[in-house]
């Protein structure tokens, strides 16, 4: 990744799906409202851990990753959506907001999106959300994720 203070050259700025990226913002709340069924159908007990408010800012974090999803469709740069994810992965620790969430909401993403993409675009949508979704998965292997332990390993490693 480029970096100014270090004289390297900023990075590619050009704009390659430009339809692609307008089709996805355009059609946002409603990929973000799908996103968030895909991840509730995968995870019923999403329902269960988060209240109306809890759910709308899973809805808000759907929005933005798809708005970042858009700007890394447009610029065919997968890698910008794993950048993002590495970037907001402790703020979402602090949150208590487990990973597997995010994860879920990226996969519902995905799922969503063939009707606002073509084939092509597709392609490089899929490699933006495996990129955040590998940048995710090493953020959820570190101690504090809130996810679910196995009670019997964890009493195990309390000693009681």
């Amino acid at each position: 990744m480029s970096h100014p203070s270090l004289g390297l050259p900023p990075g590619d700025q050009r704009v390659v799906y430009p339809d692609a990226a307008r089709r996805i913002r355009d059609g946002l709340p409603r990929l973000a409202a799908r996103a968030l069924e895909v991840a509730i159908q995968r995870d019923p007990t999403l329902r269960e851990r988060y209240d109306e408010v809890g759910l709308r800012e899973r809805l808000l974090d759907a929005r933005l990753f798809g708005e970042r999803l858009a700007l890394a469709v447009s610029r065919d740069d997968p890698s910008s959506l794993g950048h993002y994810a590495e970037q907001v992965a402790p703020p979402y620790r602090r949150k208590r907001v487990p990973m597997d969430d995010l994860i879920h909401l990226c996969e519902g993403l995905r799922a969503a999106l063939p009707g606002a993409v073509s084939v092509e675009e597709m392609g490089v949508a899929d490699a933006a959300i495996d990129s955040a979704i590998s940048a995710l998965r090493f953020h959820r292997r570190l101690a504090g994720d809130a996810r679910p332990r196995n009670p019997f390993l964890q009493a195990i490693y309390k000693g009681g």
